[in-house]
């Protein structure tokens, strides 16, 4: 049988899983969000010793969410979906409200990001040389981002205001952001090695299109 293709249930289910799926499909609900609530609240059953949902509550739904943590480790979205879950149970197919719940929240792991201090990152733009050096210096001193650094164009930069002009940055949005003075010299003189470049290879018919 095809997973993706939902059981079928009696025109008029007595059991406990077939009217719950019945409920969910009336209410339109996707076919992946009737596997995912079907299969947590199986779970919160033969948790519970198979007790009947209707004879449970928010006393034995906090058990449960707890125990995902505290025992099964549980990650935050996973404890959400069994969450989600429960509380369609109750409150949508069951009509029995659940109290403000009291459980042993996931917390998402704590991760420091891996970034340069301004030391390091000089020290690593120093061992670089020629294009490479710029780029870094642009995405340092300029904030780019590596794509945005490949497209960047000499009408893009205005040495006048001291800014650049970022084209279809993040989002497909274009911005303008600053150009340090650190910047300015070494932009020049790519600028001046491109439009140099250009002008020769106009001169052999190539006519092609320079970055800075």
């Amino acid at each position: 049988m095809d997973m993706d293709i939902p059981p079928p249930i009696p025109a008029q289910p007595t059991r406990f899983l077939d009217r719950l799926r019945s409920f969910i499909r009336m209410r339109g609900l996707a076919y992946a969000t009737e596997k995912t609530y079907v299969f947590w609240i199986k779970r919160f059953i033969r948790f519970h010793g198979r007790k009947h949902p209707e004879t449970m509550g928010s006393a034995e739904v906090e058990a449960f969410l707890s125990h995902l943590v505290l025992q099964a480790n549980a990650s935050v979205a996973t404890q959400r979906g069994a969450l989600n879950a429960l509380v369609f149970l109750y409150r949508e197919f069951l009509g029995i409200p659940l109290d403000n719940l009291n459980y042993e929240a996931a917390r998402k792991p704590a991760k420091l990001p891996t970034v340069f201090s301004p030391e390091e990152a000089k020290a690593a733009i120093n061992n670089l040389e020629g294009e490479y050096r710029l780029i870094a210096m642009l995405i340092y001193g300029s904030g780019l981002r590596i794509n945005e650094v490949l497209r960047l164009r000499v009408k893009d930069v205005d040495f006048g205001m001291q800014q650049l002009v970022v084209r279809s940055g993040k989002g497909n949005k274009d911005r303008i952001t600053l150009l340090p003075d650190s910047l300015v010299q070494p932009l020049t003189k790519q600028i001046e090695a491109a439009l140099h470049q250009h002008s020769s290879d106009l001169a052999k018919g190539y006519g092609s299109v320079y970055t800075c």
